[in-house]
């Protein structure tokens, strides 16, 4: 009998040993290291910086954005936005505020992401991804130091405006001029993504484009009738997607301590406009608020006579390129606590809590569901694998 508790003792003593040694997971829940979400890009992660930098009036920051929150504050939604419940997730208990507004709190991060941003060019009233990066590199020394950057994490989606515009100014281009402009484009992402790399930063976060083709705004314009997208930008969407896990591979492989992990944003919104249902959205092909034959333009605008929908969550779009809210939910959890079906090869919760300065043991791969999935097919048997992501 004191054979069997002393064998019981030692036991207890080397579980709680193992639980005060390694923190990482208790009770189903993770020990969030202390460090900062910064975020880069476009109208997706926009903060409010837009209304900040520009001299007109900015539509996001007027009623309806932000009617679940009563806040119109100029992010591009009816509420919160994927990197508010990435933040929330991570522990961070103040909101992330627009790099460009003065006088915030960025002691745990900052969006620099402005809308209308592009890669290439130089966009009206916005900032290219290189110049956000500049200016995280004038506001670094005051506010940040180097170990607290390498911990935290730097999330970018941008380029879709770059294909936006290639495609209204270039109608007729053929494949090869649309592969040229492709390989510029993500060229260009990896420079900027090296230069965050040296400004200090080493955990990314790179979210795929969205099927581009799929967007109420692009039906609208480019008459595609209700239910069809606009292949030739989706083909271009993807293109741009298939050199991201790869870019990331290598720069992994030869840059130490460059840490990464890639969203695929283009099935999380394909699989939830096929298969509505699954996700209780009642609308994915028109907006919630705006006009048109998909409700796609002018939320917000004060001369423009706007339709705004009863219950913005059963859309998952709430003007003609930005999700509602409650879509922005699901992606945020996507993005946290995925399997590799969704975010690979790591979600952002193992990101936070990689050592810093260790070498990846497992690498973005190919998924063949990801390359068939065909948007104009919601009957496609080969996309099944994403039917619940």
């Amino acid at each position: 009998m004191a054979n069997n508790c002393n064998l019981v003792s030692v036991l207890c003593v080397f579980l709680v040993l193992t639980l005060f040694h390694n923190p990482i997971a208790v009770s189903g829940q993770i020990n969030v290291p202390v460090v900062a979400l910064f975020t880069f890009g476009d109208s997706n992660f926009d903060a409010g910086n837009k209304q900040t930098l520009t001299k007109t009036l900015v539509a996001q920051g007027f009623w309806p954005y932000g009617k679940s929150r009563d806040d119109p504050n100029g992010k591009f939604s009816d509420g919160f936005i994927a990197p508010d419940f990435v933040a929330k997730f991570m522990k961070i208990p103040i909101a992330i505020p627009p790099a460009l507004q003065p006088n915030v709190n960025v002691s745990r991060g900052a969006s620099f992401a402005v809308a209308d941003a592009t890669l290439l060019g130089a966009p009206v009233e916005s900032l290219t991804l290189n110049q956000q990066v500049r200016k995280f590199n004038q506001m670094k020394a005051a506010n940040w130091n180097d170990d607290f950057l390498k911990k935290s994490v730097f999330m970018i989606y941008v380029g879709a405006n770059d294909y936006l515009n290639f495609t209204k100014n270039n109608p007729n281009a053929d494949a090869s001029a649309q592969q040229a402009f492709v390989t510029s484009v993500t060229n260009k992402l990896k420079n900027d993504i090296s230069l965050l790399y040296s400004s200090g930063a080493s955990k990314f976060v790179i979210q795929t484009l969205a099927p581009l083709g799929c967007l109420p705004i692009v039906r609208q314009e480019y008459n595609t009738g209700i239910d069809q997208c606009y292949e030739k930008l989706n083909d271009l969407a993807k293109q741009h997607n298939e050199k991201i896990g790869p870019m990331l591979n290598e720069m992994a492989r030869t840059t130490p301590g460059f840490q990464f992990t890639v969203f695929d944003f283009y099935n999380a919104i394909l699989t939830r406009t096929q298969r509505n249902q699954n996700f209780r959205f009642f609308v994915t092909n028109t907006s919630c608020c705006g006009v048109g034959t998909h409700d796609a333009y002018g939320c917000g605008l004060p001369n423009v006579h706007s339709r705004l929908c009863e219950y913005q969550r059963s859309y998952l779009f709430f003007d003609g390129r930005h999700n509602t809210e409650k879509a922005q939910e699901m992606f945020g959890h996507l993005l946290f606590g995925a399997d590799t079906n969704v975010v690979q090869p790591m979600n952002v919760r193992e990101l936070v809590v990689y050592p810093v300065d260790e070498p990846m043991r497992e690498f973005w791969v190919p998924t063949t569901t990801s390359a068939t999935v065909q948007a104009s097919d919601s009957s496609s048997s080969s996309s099944r694998g994403y039917e619940y992501y």
